[in-house]
């Protein structure tokens, strides 16, 4: 068993993205039978659920815009994704083989004008989740990040958590990434500058 201060995070492993969802990312659901085994090692497990209502602002169809085009919003670029993990849906469930049984469950993304890829802040970088009171409050101060996708959840995640001062490591066989146009490339650089470690 890890140590009291260490906790995994898993990130986002939902249908929708898993191979048949509406942002499926490839082998996605390959990563679920490790996931379920590394839980098995830490004190705390936290679990994220990307969590639309319909009509989300990072959504093409809302704007009849082509998916994966890009969009200015009032914190920035914006890619717009086809709708997935709307609250309650199929797609917005976890995957049915993974385990779900962690100490807590963080829902982001639920407010309809801004997209939320991290765990700790919505995509403004500023409004928190409160993961991180969370995680402090339990003396958590040591992290592992494992899911879906490493270029996007799971890098945003893994970033904000080094610059909150968490020590942070990225196992990458047990994450899949989307790698659009070098993304997973720029994300895992992005990582490790930020003092990650990226295994």
């Amino acid at each position: 068993m890890r140590a009291p201060n260490e906790a995994l995070i898993v990130i986002d492993i939902q249908n929708d993205f898993c191979p048949g969802g509406a942002l499926a990312v490839a082998g996605g659901d390959e990563i679920v039978p490790g996931v379920n085994a590394l839980m098995a090692e830490f004190p705390a497990v936290i679990l994220t659920q990307d969590w639309h209502p319909g009509g989300h602002s990072s959504f093409a169809s809302t704007y009849n815009a082509a998916p994966y085009s890009t969009m200015e919003m009032p914190y920035g670029t914006q890619v717009l994704w086809p709708d997935h993990c709307i609250q309650g849906t199929d797609g917005a469930a976890f995957h049915k083989d993974l385990v779900t049984t962690g100490d807590l469950i963080i829902r982001k993304g639920f407010n309809p004008a801004i997209d939320s890829y991290s765990a700790f802040f919505e995509n403004d970088h500023k409004t928190p989740t409160g993961l991180e009171g969370y995680l402090r409050t339990r003396g958590i101060d040591t992290l592992t990040l494992v899911g879906l996708a490493t270029d996007f959840c799971v890098n945003f995640s893994a970033v904000d958590a080094a610059k909150l001062g968490f020590t942070v490591t990225v196992r990458t066989d047990l994450c899949r990434a989307i790698d659009m146009n070098g993304s997973l490339a720029a994300a895992i650089d992005g990582m490790k500058a930020a003092g990650v470690e990226v295994l």
